[in-house]
């Protein structure tokens, strides 16, 4: 399969190229500045003209940009991934969402008393892209992983609950968190839905 991912020098996007290449998927690893390898382009998720080629010559695009925490109001990645959806033609986008958008009780996390403040402009956007692929038109093939309210760097298991709308659990390490992304690519299971994973 021929999988593109945006975002593929941060934590989680190097972690889904790994997971992706090591599975034998021929990947194209799309960031700002570029990593200087033949198979890594530098470009921007804003940018129509390649968004629509890099569509065109893959099966899957993997989003794993995600907004700022500082340097902006939120416009230019919820910008970015409806420039995603609007180039994708008849392929799969599948977004490395946020787990801000979560529910306990019908209450979103972001929207509880006890979320972090530093982190609740972020979680915000997060959720605003998740409402801009609900409101996709039908034949719009998306889904959104969300992590466990905390991920982080940690070991490959290879196993993770799943749940929808509601934490599976208190934290995922990034490298379970590829592996169910990659899972759910080879084997759709969350087609137009948000879903998440957890340890």
């Amino acid at each position: 399969m021929k999988i593109a991912v945006y975002g593929a020098t941060g934590a989680i996007g190097s972690a889904v190229v790994d997971e992706a290449r090591s599975r034998g998927h021929e990947v194209t690893g799309i960031s700002r500045r570029g990593s200087g390898e033949p198979s890594h382009l530098a470009g921007d998720a804003l940018d129509t003209e390649l968004a629509t080629a890099v569509a065109e010559k893959h099966d899957v695009i993997v989003s794993a940009i995600g907004p700022s925490r500082v340097s902006d109001d939120g416009t230019r990645f919820v910008d970015s991934i409806d420039n995603l959806v609007a180039t994708l033609g008849d392929r799969r986008l599948v977004v490395v969402g946020g787990a801000g958008s979560l529910e306990v009780d019908g209450v979103r996390l972001v929207d509880s008393p006890h979320f972090p403040e530093a982190y609740k402009g972020e979680a915000l956007k997060g959720a605003a892209s998740l409402a801009l692929l609900r409101d996709a038109s039908e034949d719009v093939d998306w889904t959104y992983l969300s992590p466990a309210p905390v991920i982080l760097p940690g070991e490959r298991t290879g196993s993770y609950q799943v749940a929808i709308d509601t934490p599976a659990g208190e934290q995922i390490s990034v490298p379970d968190y590829a592996v169910a992304l990659l899972d759910e690519i080879e084997h759709p299971q969350h087609v137009r839905r948000r879903f998440t994973v957890a340890n």
